[in-house]
């Protein structure tokens, strides 16, 4: 159903506020059936009626134009179906702007994604934009696009994950802590990191890229020994002392993971516990590992994955160990910027995206101001009207809106409304 049709001034294409039927994933790692937020967001955007008792996993809804999980185009009033938004904003290029289409092509830069998380991803890490060209032309079925992956996760619910390398001085009271770290990359090379200081970047980076390449690096014999070691040794110690939050984590994974080389590696990563409305961010070849809870995430338009452990799926642990950048410290925490009544932006260093977050109140208004670039618009909760200067529409969870450059959008909440809007990072838009 169109809601809303804009007609250039100078006579040029029209363009429209278009709404848009997307795609599921059920990956093994996801919520089941209704108690998913992807599942009540999924089946209220399709309109199917799904058994609520599926046993299906529902993990992640894809909003955006990658040609794994397309978006397609409601239904026209003359019954037509089947567009799909990748063709429709190829048909319709101004309605990126000029300086999207300029940088990026007939494509939505961004892909906006909803997951439920009910076990841990596997550690992984997104490559780079040249790194991404030559993974995608040697192995194509494996590295779906030639793309970068910067991404960022907004807590939906409390949201549990691993991301990036602990600082240096933690570093070293987990190798003090955890004996199977030294037994399985040896004494010479663990030593390394008390022989040198943080002021040292490049000699810490180099230490920690020695120590966890070969750990990562174990064969599967020895790997489950050292797992079953610690499994053993923290199970004994737990009698006498109450185990640090990082310990309980790792025999959960061992629970969920058993004998995988991940299980141990998470020593090495921040541990990091995102209350609803918190941001975390994450650049080319930064080690991540999401491990619990719902969340809306955006991205750059890539489907990369470097796969090194905590999953079934293939691993390409030389890859992954070869490509990250070793920084170590925890990573900044988003809580977002009010630009407007009821509105709160999260603005990554990424060229390609950035997300508001609208909580309208029963009966109250806001305005999302035209931009000159592309936006999605996720309804995840309640009910309200949305009006251009147009046409007016009612919108209710479940629905997903492509909004066109140079688009503004009044909202008028009819119950307490929740959306979140995915748009081109402004300092891009904006920039000189």
């Amino acid at each position: 159903m169109e809601i809303a049709t804009v007609v250039k001034a100078n006579g040029g294409c029209r363009r429209r506020l278009l709404r848009l039927k997307c795609s599921v994933k059920d990956y093994a790692w996801g919520t089941i059936g209704s108690d998913s937020l992807v599942y009540k967001v999924y089946t209220a955007n399709c309109d199917d009626r799904i058994d609520s008792t599926t046993k299906r996993p529902y993990a992640e809804l894809w909003m955006g134009t990658h040609e794994s999980g397309p978006s397609y185009l409601e239904e026209d009033a003359d019954g037509s179906s089947g567009v799909t938004l990748r063709s429709w904003i190829h048909e319709n290029p101004e309605s990126l702007g000029d300086r999207v289409l300029e940088k990026w092509g007939c494509d939505l830069p961004f892909l906006f994604k909803v997951l439920s998380v009910a076990r841990p991803l596997s550690i992984q890490a997104h490559p780079d934009k040249v790194l991404a060209k030559k993974m995608h032309k040697a192995h194509p079925n494996l590295y779906k696009d030639d793309n970068h992956k910067p991404e960022m996760a907004l807590a939906y619910t409390q949201f549990e994950a691993l991301c990036g390398f602990i600082p240096l001085q933690e570093l070293k009271s987990v190798i003090r802590a955890i004996p199977e770290i030294e037994e399985l990359v040896g004494s010479e090379e663990t030593n390394q990191v008390f022989c040198i200081s943080e002021h040292d970047e490049e000699k810490v980076k180099s230490a920690v890229r020695t120590i966890f390449t070969l750990l990562m690096s174990a064969g599967p014999d020895t790997t489950k020994q050292i797992v079953f070691k610690l499994k053993r040794r923290l199970h004994m110690e737990s009698q006498e002392r109450h185990l640090t939050e990082k310990e309980r984590l790792v025999l959960k994974l061992e629970k969920q993971y058993p004998n995988d080389i991940g299980v141990i590696s998470a020593f090495f990563f921040n541990y990091i516990k995102l209350n609803p409305g918190e941001a975390l961010y994450l650049g080319a070849n930064e080690p991540h590992a999401y491990l619990f809870g719902e969340c809306i995430e955006v991205m750059a338009t890539s489907d990369n994955v470097v796969r090194a452990g905590l999953t079934s799926k293939p691993l390409d642990i030389q890859s992954l160990c070869s490509m990250l950048t070793y920084k170590l410290g925890f990573p900044e925490i988003l809580k977002g910027t009010r630009i407007r009544p009821y509105i709160t932006r999260y603005l990554p260093p990424f060229e390609e995206f950035e997300v508001d977050i609208c909580d309208l109140p029963s009966g109250a208004s806001t305005v999302f101001l035209s931009v000159p670039g592309p936006s999605l618009l996720l309804v995840i909760h309640g009910e309200g009207r949305m009006s251009t200067d147009a046409s007016a529409d009612e919108v209710s969870v479940g629905d997903v809106l492509f909004v066109p450059a140079d688009t503004e959008i009044q909202l008028k909440s009819s119950s307490d409304l929740k959306l979140y809007r995915a748009g081109v990072n402004n300092r891009f838009l904006y920039s000189l």
